[in-house]
């Protein structure tokens, strides 16, 4: 039987870019250039090197987001991955991680899996919480964080490295895995595989595809929301000092100021 990876990716800001919140507090994602989260690439890579141990296995990469979202998902069709769903609906829009969660829990479910893989988190809202909620929302293990992942026998096992330890973990199928940027530098598309990827199947579902109640999601199905938001105060001139005999006590006096010292 076909191992059924479901590789979760996002299509985010570009961090290089002039990113700010639109008039009701959301990311605005229309005046920045957007691409797959890179920390999602090592999640493709990973799934990628199981498919490729395995004697049987498929690919699908998901994600949820506007048209333009699709370009994650050609991205990661064109380092390998079979085939891709693009779960996109308006009301979507403003859908925090619970919601966010739910959506793509059910869009899972109706691909089929025995393996979901996500990265440890998107460079946008860097929260890191949507694979175990996933998880949970699924009823399923969750091995979180892995440095080192491998499929063998109906098991997912990984290494977990903390600041004082690292812990092997492991699993049985169907499971949730997040890893790190530790896993593995991520390939790079080549020409055959950006060619191949125009040609393999992406299916578009809204929410009504996924029996997804409009009040489920959105800002107004909600947990968290921003309240208010400022833009960075401008980089100010730095504290030049002139050596002139005296440059070492002007620099102590500096940081004494400024209490680093």
């Amino acid at each position: 039987m076909s191992l059924r990876i479901v590789v979760t990716v996002k299509y985010v800001p570009d961090a290089t870019g002039d990113r700010h919140f639109a008039d009701d507090l959301t990311v605005d994602r229309d005046d920045v250039d957007g691409l797959l989260s890179e920390l999602d690439e090592y999640a493709v890579e990973q799934a990628l090197q199981i498919a490729e141990d395995a004697d049987d296995a498929e690919v699908t990469v998901l994600t949820i987001g506007p048209e333009d979202a699709k370009d994650a998902l050609r991205k990661a069709l064109s380092m390998g991955a079979d085939k891709a769903v693009h779960v996109e609906d308006d009301d979507l829009h403003g859908t925090d991680a619970i919601g966010t969660s739910l959506v793509l829990a059910k869009a899972i479910e109706k691909a089929g899996y025995d393996l979901v893989i996500s990265g440890m988190a998107s460079t946008d809202g860097t929260m890191g919480v949507v694979p175990a909620l996933v998880a949970e929302r699924l009823g399923v293990p969750q091995v979180t964080l892995l440095s080192e992942v491998s499929v063998e026998d109906g098991t997912v096992k990984g290494r977990r490295d903390g600041d004082a330890a690292s812990e092997q973990l492991e699993a049985s199928l169907p499971a949730v895995v997040s890893v790190t940027d530790q896993s593995g530098e991520a390939r790079y598309p080549s020409f055959k595989g950006i060619m191949a990827a125009k040609k393999k199947p992406v299916e578009s579902w809204d929410l009504s595809d996924l029996d997804i109640e409009a009040e489920e999601v959105g800002l107004e199905g909600a947990w968290t929301k921003v309240e208010a938001a400022a833009a960075r105060p401008a980089r100010t001139a730095g504290t030049i000092v002139k050596d002139e005999g005296e440059g070492g006590k002007q620099l102590a006096e500096y940081l004494a100021s400024q209490k680093f010292i």
